[in-house]
């Protein structure tokens, strides 16, 4: 049997995706898939083996390269990816977590699945990443690591964090899976943690369908994350190998072949919705007030992982579902941005309560994302922001933006 060579794949890239949206029937998010990708899955499932993994490891070594990392593993999903990652750094029962309650990617529901206790602590109010001076408060005898994200592609304050880690003896984890390309002093996230775990998934703008990547520096921990992430036919007479028990969640060849040709094309995604933030950020100039992009001292590019707009403080949560349901109407898709971890009911028969992290709940609860992809042109921005204006109108609180 022939198979794809990795190089093939790559030669795949260069399609454009076509898309065209009616204006009463606004999609939130629509996947960049255009015939690069049609046909690199044509030949996988013609002439290549969906589980070689030939392609996966392609894609490792080219993901790797991308974010300047000696490794990357391969995984079924950002969840997962973490997963493996507290996993391989031993963490579990009677461990604690720093991390943050609010995102987009939960992936801190790692933390409670390999049973370590996560600790939530504070969003910066601008940037909605996690607070270093908040989080060292929270740092007790018990506490192992540091979860920290690039929220909505706005890169952590990477310099306060690694010196805090580094200070109490912590590990270090980048949680990017809501970020690709951003960038914190001219370096890419992905760079800053002791590992860094990434997502394939929508609403990103890297997409192998489901997917996953864990990157690192750190020789024995990339060593561990293969053993941990499947049984290799190499592994099997392997006594120190058998002591672990694999999680059987290597990414396949099809996902990864959609991956490579992806991360080959991610220049020409990412400009695509560089220009789509463009014509937000223009039509909400007509909003009095407006709250205007942030960009924290150090962060020298954001790449955006939802349009999201923040209500005025007079809306409440019921407020602003008043919003979502007019806009929806409207045929315009749009969603909360999400509930915090903490006051989820998980967490909240565990401990959790409103009022542990209020920048968080008050961000959460006057936060909307609107329909944000490569497909969407400046008219259809124009409509939703005017229908954006109206809805905030009808829910009777006025003008929406700050």
């Amino acid at each position: 049997m022939t198979h794809a060579a990795p190089d093939e794949v790559e030669d795949a890239a260069g399609g454009d995706a076509e898309g065209e949206f009616e204006q009463e029937d606004i999609a939130l998010t629509q996947p960049d898939i255009g015939n690069a990708e049609v046909r690199v899955i044509e030949r996988i499932l013609n002439t290549a083996s969906l589980n070689d993994g030939r392609l996966t490891e392609a894609f490792e070594e080219a993901f790797a390269a991308y974010v300047g990392r000696r490794h990357a593993i391969a995984v079924t999903s950002g969840t997962l990816a973490m997963v493996l990652a507290l996993r391989a750094y031993g963490f579990g029962p009677g461990t604690d977590i720093l991390c943050s309650p609010y995102g987009w990617h939960q992936t801190v529901h790692a933390v409670a699945l390999v049973g370590a206790n996560p600790v939530f602590s504070d969003i910066d109010y601008w940037s909605h990443t996690l607070n270093p001076v908040k989080a060292a408060e929270r740092i007790t005898s018990a506490t192992k690591a540091i979860i920290a994200g690039n929220t909505n592609g706005h890169p952590a304050p990477w310099d306060e964090l690694r010196a805090l880690a580094d200070e109490r003896g912590l590990v270090l984890i980048e949680d990017s899976t809501e970020a690709i390309g951003s960038t914190y002093h001219g370096r890419i996230v992905g760079s800053f943690g002791d590992c860094a775990i990434f997502d394939f998934s929508e609403p990103g703008p890297l997409l192998c369908g489901e997917g996953g990547m864990i990157v690192t520096d750190d020789d024995d921990l990339a060593s561990r994350l293969r053993y941990l992430r499947k049984r290799e036919p190499e592994h099997l007479k392997s006594v120190v190998i058998s002591h672990n028990v694999p999680w059987q969640c290597k990414l396949s060849n099809l996902n990864a072949a959609l991956g490579l040709v992806q991360l080959k094309r991610i220049d020409e995604i990412l400009e695509k919705r560089r220009a789509v933030v463009g014509y937000y950020e223009a039509a909400m100039q007509s909003f009095e007030g407006i709250k205007p992009p942030y960009h924290a001292p150090g962060v020298t590019v954001v790449q955006s992982h939802t349009y999201a707009v923040h209500l005025g403080t007079r809306f409440s949560v019921s407020l602003r579902n008043a919003v979502i349901e007019d806009m929806l109407t409207q045929g315009v898709d749009t969603a909360s941005f999400g509930v915090p971890l903490h006051i989820q009911q998980f967490y909240a028969e565990r401990g959790g309560r409103r009022g542990d992290c209020p920048v968080a709940e008050k961000t959460a609860d006057r936060v909307i994302v609107v329909p944000f992809h490569h497909a969407i042109d400046r008219d259809e921005v124009e409509f939703i922001v005017q229908r954006l204006k109206d809805a905030t109108i009808n829910s009777g609180a006025g003008a929406a933006i700050y």
